[in-house]
């Protein structure tokens, strides 16, 4: 069921509900109204024919023959006078007696006074009445027709009113859920029109500060970040594809050459050291995009467990000069821990490894003298990791885009490197929601900062 549909159902039936109650309450007040005026008539009339009978003296066929004549035309009060020995005195129309009292009811009312019923339609009133000295009780019945006539006719014209009422409530209620529904299905078909091939296009905003305005704000974003996703993906796709064929390219040249004449074997293991050299750059840069993978799956995903910052970087510097003993690197402690717990994190002990080997390798390859120097300091909330290098000095501009993807500084001369290592330093990072910053003057210093 669509939402136009839907609403239009539920706003129709929350109208129909609230107006069928409103109907309710006016026909059971006009009911009830009826029903207490009524019987004040009839206690009005049985008090003023028992002061007509026995207080004016009025004779009883006189009163007869004014009943009979007033029961010609409409429903007059019959009226029934007892006296203290609950024996009839008078009665308007003994032949009728439509009340029958018996002799429990005329005690009933003589104990409490006053009393009201039904006797089918019929209303019934009886009262002590009091006279010289003696308790007469009075009863009077008659048939409101006038009143329940009236209150047939205002069930009538209610019934009318709230069919039409509905009828007017559905046609409302479709017209305004239809205008309500509109500018969501314009942001519908507009959606619609967007793919990857025009991701610049974006949902129109018609309207301010409403709910409309911000869902096609949010989509916009949303869009944005996509289209933003979709360039570096491609950037990303052709930097890969470019690093990948500068050595794949050289290896085939080299093989090509050995091939095309009989070479030494001096010329042979050169070739092939070359090409060996080529293949390692390869393995480097699939080894850093599977890493780049890594970095990049849902935290959710990602195992985290109590780590041991100094024993991890430790590790990771026995890496780096197993893979290359030319590099040198010296730990520096600022301050000693007392116990082992205070240099204990929450992470991922391959990600942050890997994080620390890229960052050491940089120092290395960068610094004059091929020494990466690293200082470890804390507290109670944070541990705060430095890797310095006496290189050349790096420029503002580059500070600036270190950590984009496949991004080189002016500074990388001859060399060798793909650009992801700090990208993917920074994603490592980020997925600890740790802070990495560099800053660079008389020597360059990469700063790591670790919450526990």
């Amino acid at each position: 069921m669509k939402i136009r549909l839907r609403l239009t159902i539920l706003f129709t039936f929350l109208a129909a509900t609230i107006l069928f109650l409103f109907a309710f309450i006016i026909y059971n007040s006009a009911k009830k109204d009826r029903e207490k005026e009524f019987f004040i008539v009839l206690k009005k009339e049985a008090i003023t024919k028992a002061n007509l009978f026995l207080k004016g003296k009025v004779n009883a066929e006189v009163l007869h023959n004014i009943y009979s004549n007033n029961r010609e035309t409409l429903n007059e009060v019959e009226v029934a006078i007892y006296n203290n020995h609950q024996q009839l005195v008078y009665h308007d129309a003994l032949e009728i007696d439509f009340v029958k009292e018996t002799d429990q009811l005329l005690k009933k009312i003589k104990k409490k006074g006053y009393l009201s019923f039904y006797q089918t339609k019929w209303q019934v009133v009886g009262l002590r009445y009091y006279y010289n000295n003696n308790i007469y009780v009075i009863t009077a019945a008659a048939l409101d027709e006038y009143g329940y006539n009236k209150l047939s006719n205002l069930l009538t014209s209610i019934i009318i009113i709230y069919f039409l009422s509905l009828l007017l409530i559905i046609i409302a209620a479709f017209f305004f859920t239809n205008k309500a529904i509109n500018p969501i299905k314009k942001i519908t078909n507009r959606a619609k029109e967007i793919s990857a091939f025009n991701l610049d296009l974006r949902i129109e905003i018609e309207s301010k500060g409403d709910e409309l305005a911000e869902l096609s704000t949010t989509i916009n974003q949303m869009l944005d970040r996509l289209e933003n996703s979709f360039d570096a993906q491609k950037n990303f796709v052709s930097n890969i594809a470019h690093e990948l064929r500068t050595p794949l390219a050289t290896i085939i040249t080299e093989l090509e050459y050995s091939l095309n004449k009989s070479r030494t074997n001096e010329e042979y293991q050169k070739i092939i050291r070359n090409a060996l050299n080529d293949t390692k750059q390869i393995v480097r840069l699939s080894n850093s995009l599977l890493d780049l993978a890594k970095a990049s799956y849902d935290p959710s995903e990602i195992n985290f467990k109590f780590i041991r910052i100094d024993e991890l970087l430790m590790e990771a510097i026995s890496f780096v000069q197993n893979n290359n003993n030319s590099y040198k690197i010296e730990l520096n402690f600022v301050q000693l821990p007392e116990n082992g717990n205070e240099m204990i994190i929450t992470g991922n002990e391959y990600l942050l490894k890997v994080a620390f080997v890229n960052l050491i390798e940089n120092a290395c390859k960068y610094s004059h003298n091929k020494t990466c120097y690293i200082k470890i300091n804390f507290n109670d909330r944070e541990i705060e990791l430095d890797f310095i290098n006496l290189g050349n000095k790096i420029s503002r501009e580059d500070l600036k885009s270190l950590f984009n993807p496949f991004y080189r500084g002016q500074n990388k001369s001859n060399i060798i490197g793909h650009g992801i290592g700090l990208y993917l330093t920074k994603k490592i990072t980020d997925l600890h929601n740790a802070k990495i910053k560099a800053k660079s003057d008389n020597k360059t210093i990469f700063t790591i900062i670790l919450s526990k």
